[in-house]
């Protein structure tokens, strides 16, 4: 029988969502919180991999995943010179498989969407703008009282509500992300027919411009850039600056900027990074996904590292017969080390472009890609 009865999942990120399926599935009882009104209101593009694939084909949506991303095996590396030249065609490995693609690109929140409909189907009970007020620790569960007035009690608490995480202060860990040194801007538009895969341009203004298409007609680009504040930017302001800071980059990039018309589309999102160094568990409290690491963009992990915590929490929770100290070492032992190495590759990867040197940037992708290619 499961190590746990009943389980609240605070955050209905894909974290959260992808461990609500998997211990409902196998018979837990459980209830998914999530602060904001409706979990797929915000958000643009999405780079899945193949070890991202992977889960969300165990989760059982990988088929309206598939419909409604764009899957490619290559990436395109392009001079930033008058041409945006194309310089290097990259085969990606298909870390998850030979059946499944290299790379998926989709609206995010679509994937948001498709994965708490099937959390609610699995069973799980899914309520919107409500989070937990506080949480005590009595013994072999935790008591929680929400802000909608309600309380419950469970036998395992899962913070997977993010970077800047309540359940992670509460459960007394004060590890908190450091800033990168970068930021990115983002926008989800219309795709050009020239685009379709991801292409990567380093240099120019901008450490990185890229774009992934992410379905029939869709894409989403991005510009990465030295952080600075743009708080006090209107939405006019802040696309008027993206398409000027797009201006350096051409190829495809001179037929997305013409679609850059919209404000409403624009957002921009410093660059963060941390890692739990030991123990992700204080008693019956535990987090994944981004409270317990996250890093810049740069490898397109976040969400992979996020569904593997995920799957890997719920696999354990489900074959032992109760919560003990074997359970939590073997978490412990199957993602502290792989999520550390996402990190470390990401901000390797950041501290090369902050040093203004382009680095092995291809044979630092392989190495991650042979050590995401094996199951988590």
């Amino acid at each position: 029988m499961p190590a746990v009865r009943n389980v609240l999942v605070v955050g209905g990120g894909a974290a959260g969502a992808a461990t609500a399926i998997l211990l409902a599935e196998g018979d837990v009882a459980v209830d998914l919180v999530d602060v904001k009104p409706d979990v797929s209101a915000l958000g643009s593009g999405i780079t899945l991999q193949g070890n991202a694939l992977r889960v969300l084909r165990e989760l059982g949506v990988w088929g309206q995943v598939e419909a409604e991303g764009y899957a490619f095996d290559t990436l395109g590396l392009r001079a930033p010179d008058p041409a945006g030249t194309l310089v290097a065609e990259l085969t990606d490995i298909r870390t998850g498989g030979p059946d499944l693609p290299a790379t998926l690109g989709m609206y995010r929140p679509a994937l948001a969407r498709i994965l708490i409909d099937r959390a609610a189907a699995a069973g799980a009970k899914v309520r919107f703008g409500t989070r937990p007020q506080s949480l005590k620790q009595d013994g072999d569960t935790v008591l929680v009282t929400f802000t909608d007035g309600t309380s419950g009690r469970y036998d395992l608490v899962i913070g997977a509500d993010g970077v800047r995480s309540w359940t992670r202060r509460q459960a007394g860990i004060d590890t908190e992300p450091r800033p990168v040194g970068m930021g990115i801007w983002r926008t989800f538009t219309k795709r050009p027919a020239s685009v379709t895969r991801t292409d990567l341009i380093y240099g120019g203004p901008c450490y990185i411009a890229g774009y992934c298409p992410t379905g029939a007609d869709t894409l989403y680009a991005y510009l990465v850039e030295d952080v600075r504040d743009r708080s006090g930017l209107s939405p006019e302001e802040a696309l008027a600056t993206m398409r000027e800071l797009s201006l350096a980059y051409h190829g495809p990039w001179d037929e997305i900027r013409e679609q850059l018309t919209d404000p409403s589309r624009v957002n921009y999102t410093a660059f963060e990074s941390h890692v739990l160094d030991g123990p992700w568990h204080r008693g019956r409290v535990v987090v994944i996904g981004d409270a317990a690491h996250s890093c810049p963009p740069t490898l397109a992990q976040g969400a992979a590292q996020a569904l593997e915590d995920a799957s890997v929490l719920a696999e354990l929770l489900l074959a032992a017969g109760s919560v003990t100290d074997t359970l939590w070492s073997d978490f412990t032992g199957r993602r502290l080390d792989r999520a550390r190495t996402v990190v470390e590759a990401s901000l390797q990867l950041a501290a090369w472009q902050l040093a203004h040197e382009r680095g092995d940037v291809p044979g630092l992708m392989a190495r991650i890609a042979h050590l995401v290619a094996e199951p988590a």
